[in-house]
């Protein structure tokens, strides 16, 4: 064998040694998101699940506010109905998932501004157990999603950075959603103390 043809074939030995690992480095990332994004929603599950006993407790109070109730058992329906697969986490899927779980946590907030007008809802044990499982699953949400996106932002940097992106476009990678800011939320409430 001449030496400039073991060269060629050492060259090209290189280059595919470099883009398996490339592409085993995708792969790698791409798991990464998925656990991520199962954790999202292990989360958001927690809280959906802790909705029915939210209800049941306040639900006990007479003369509470029924369309209130109807709003989260609705919204709680609404948010799980979409189911979103870590494989489909596309930019416009995130947006629908991030609007139901949006909606759930209005619904939420709402049935909480109301219960404050209730005393013997928040004297009740069970009804401020809840109400504080809650608020820890808001803050678990919160945390849970932040490291999702910080690990979006890992495997988004790998796949569009040259020349990863050559071997990820042929390997059928794509980009994935992060979750964003609620539409409005840049903007601060107006508050009213009346005249």
């Amino acid at each position: 064998m001449s030496k400039g043809l073991l060269i060629g074939l050492g060259v090209a030995a290189l280059l595919l040694f470099w883009g398996i690992g490339v592409r085993n480095g995708m792969a790698t990332e791409n798991q990464e998101v998925e656990a991520s994004w199962a954790k999202v929603q292990t989360a958001y599950q927690r809280r959906a699940d802790l909705i029915p006993n939210l209800v049941k407790t306040v639900q006990g109070v007479a003369n509470f506010e029924k369309s209130t109730l109807t709003d989260v058992i609705n919204a709680r329906a609404s948010a799980s109905q979409i189911k979103l697969d870590a494989k489909d986490l596309t930019p416009e899927n995130m947006q629908k998932y991030q609007a139901a779980q949006s909606q759930l946590s209005g619904s939420l907030s709402r049935l909480m501004v109301v219960a404050e007008s209730y005393p013997q809802l928040k004297a009740t044990e069970s009804f401020s157990e809840l109400q504080s499982q809650l608020e820890g699953t808001e803050n678990r949400i919160k945390e849970e999603r932040d490291r999702f996106n910080d690990t979006v932002k890992g495997y988004n940097n790998k796949i569009v950075t040259f020349p990863n992106s050559l071997i990820a476009g042929f390997s059928g990678f794509t980009t994935k959603g992060y979750f964003e800011a609620d539409a409005g939320a840049s903007k601060a409430p107006s508050v009213d103390f009346g005249k």
